[in-house]
């Protein structure tokens, strides 16, 4: 053991790592924060509040990491460093945050860090991948269960990967609740299990977030998820794309306020930012409710892909997950949702409501929007499509004593309602529909131009605030939406009229949805 004095900030490199045990011992990275390792450094002192500087930069140079400690806080920290790998452990006796700021890049490196207080990681122009995990599989490991600040810094691109074997979680790993922040990007490959994984909740303001490849879920988290802002892309995802978990199945949701407090929900919030997934499973998937009232969400499984070339690439697998799925209710109240899934593109456990931005949904094996409870369409543009009868484009759990109710909004459902369904907005049936053809339906002054798919349920049913038209086989333009399958507000040029009868609640089949319409 070696003791230093700290009197000013302190260079730990190469030197040090001298004195170190040579044969560290193997990965430590299991949950219970426990690291064994004989130190590098370990320093003691009398346990104190420090209010002075509390940043540790590690700086990370191929095979080797310097670290600069400074002195008011270097008696707290136990410093353990073999190579590029390095591990700080901050003794419990101290209500200090640290800040950690990473940089540099090593092709064999790790941080590892733990401590009883809140942290902030700073991401800042790191590129770091653990080939030969020595205090975790991780490229970066706080196993820490307080809040987190992860600020991506602004202006650097920062890439993780973690060990290509292992029992760590994700390549980056926080136990206890990550809050990304910045507007830098951070890329992530997951080889063992997820890309990012947060014990507990997760939030997202700014940062874009890019995991590249993963084994298991692209991002997992506990309690909730909500982003206001950012860009998260989650691709070449080998389970779930972004879920979210309820961290104690026994007790669920306790303590919640409007700011998601003490909240272990399972919920997902998006109120903003981009989120693009294309993933093996689910691309979204909350165990509790799913609110979204803005963002740019688009969402398909590789599974569904590989049947049209349209969409996002392919894959041979016979999959087929729904592509957003909340266990509780779903609440789409703005933003636009692209879901593309061979099983439902939207499948909600409890009620399910529409009441504003612009939607598509489209399975190309079941049903568009499928719920469990009620399913309430009253407001903004929905544009649905199922697999032929008995699916359909809009589906509530009649089986089970719900019901859909069609209330407000422009929509374009091909495949038909679910049967008995409520409609206080009128309905049409398209006389015919063609497959691969441009349409447009006006509304009052408003045009939605949309392409049809190449398959899907025989009828098409349209229904808007105002008496709507139809017309087929048109050059439309405008503001691109739904992955280019539709533009609106539109300008539609040409097409024939396509005649519109009244359509009855109790018309287009029974629906595929009921009690085993989500296949969980």
């Amino acid at each position: 053991m070696i003791k230093i004095k700290w009197i000013a900030v302190i260079t730990i490199g190469m030197v040090v790592a001298a004195c170190a045990d040579q044969n560290p011992p193997a990965n430590t990275s299991g949950e219970s924060g426990d690291n064994t390792n004989t130190p590098v450094t370990d320093t003691t002192g009398t346990a104190t509040e420090v209010t002075n500087d509390s940043v540790v930069r590690i700086v990370y140079n191929g095979s080797e990491a310097t670290i600069s400690v400074p002195a008011s806080i270097a008696s707290y920290l136990t410093v353990r460093q073999s190579g590029a790998h390095v591990s700080i452990t901050q003794s419990d006796d101290v209500a200090q945050e640290i800040t950690y700021n990473l940089s540099g890049s090593s092709t064999d490196g790790e941080f590892y860090t733990s401590g009883a207080y809140k942290a902030t990681l700073e991401l800042n122009g790191l590129t770091l991948t653990n080939t030969s995990p020595v205090y975790s599989g991780a490229a970066v490991h706080v196993q820490n269960g307080k809040r987190i600040d992860v600020k991506v810094i602004t202006g650097t691109t920062n890439t993780l990967k973690d060990a290509t074997s292992g029992d760590q979680k994700g390549a980056l790993y926080i136990k206890g609740h990550a809050e990304f922040k910045q507007k830098g990007t951070l890329n992530v490959y997951g080889n063992v299990k997820h890309g990012i994984k947060a014990g507990e909740y997760i939030t997202v303001k700014n940062a874009t977030i890019n995991v590249l490849s993963s084994v298991g879920d692209g991002i997992n988290c506990e309690q909730y998820f909500a982003m206001e802002s950012g860009t998260i892309t989650l691709s070449n995802i080998g389970d779930d794309g972004l879920q979210c978990d309820i961290e104690d199945t026994t007790t669920g949701s306790t303590g919640q306020t409007t700011d998601h407090e003490g909240e272990d929900s399972g919920n997902i919030y998006i109120s903003g930012g981009a989120i693009t997934v294309s993933c093996q499973y689910k691309g979204i998937k909350a165990e509790g409710d799913l609110t979204i009232s803005d963002g740019v969400i688009a969402v398909t499984s590789k599974a569904a892909a590989s049947s049209n070339g349209n969409h996002w690439g392919g894959n041979s697998s016979t999959s087929s997950p729904e592509a957003i799925e909340s266990k509780g209710a779903m609440t789409i109240s703005g933003g636009q949702v692209y879901a593309y899934s061979a099983d439902d593109a939207l499948n909600a456990g409890g009620h399910l409501t529409i009441s504003g931005g612009l939607v598509y949904a489209h399975s190309t094996s079941n049903d568009g929007i499928d719920s469990n409870g009620n399913c309430y369409i009253k407001g903004g543009l929905v544009y649905a499509i199922s697999a032929t009868s008995p699916e359909v484009a809009i589906d509530a759990n009649t089986e089970g004593g719900y019901k859909l109710y069609v209330q407000g909004g422009t929509i374009v459902a091909v495949g038909g309602l679910e049967s008995g369904a409520s409609l206080t907005q009128t309905c049409y049936k398209a006389s015919s529909w063609s497959k691969n053809t441009w349409y447009a339906l006006t509304v009052g002054n408003d045009v939605f131009a949309f392409k049809t798919p190449s398959s899907g349920g025989s009828t098409m049913v349209v229904s808007g605030a105002s008496t709507p038209t139809l017309k087929s086989g048109v050059t439309a333009s405008g503001t691109e939406i739904f992955d280019g399958v539709g533009y609106y507000p539109a300008s539609a040029t040409g097409g024939s009229s396509v005649s519109l009868s009244s359509y009855s609640g109790n018309s287009g089949g029974p629906g595929g949805g009921g009690p085993g319409g989500g296949r969980w």
